[in-house]
């Protein structure tokens, strides 16, 4: 059974999205830990800008694996 372009993306979407969250709290601490002074609002950006390169590289893989499995 395969899986259609939107539940991949659903699926991708909801997978990092949950994480968004967790990395934003774990950056408010590890953050200074390496000599970055960063308020929740920037820590908030710098996750959201990994959060959308994580969910482009999550569905271009599974759009990957699934062309392949086809074949």
């Amino acid at each position: 059974m395969s899986q259609s372009r939107r539940m991949s993306l659903a699926e991708t979407l909801a997978n990092t999205g949950s994480g968004m969250l967790l990395s934003w709290m774990i950056g408010l601490v590890v953050y200074p830990l390496f000599g970055f002074a960063v308020g929740g609002g920037q820590a908030l950006a710098l996750t959201a800008i990994f959060t959308v390169v994580s969910v482009a590289r999550s569905y271009a893989w599974r759009r990957a694996f699934e062309r392949f499995r086809r074949s």
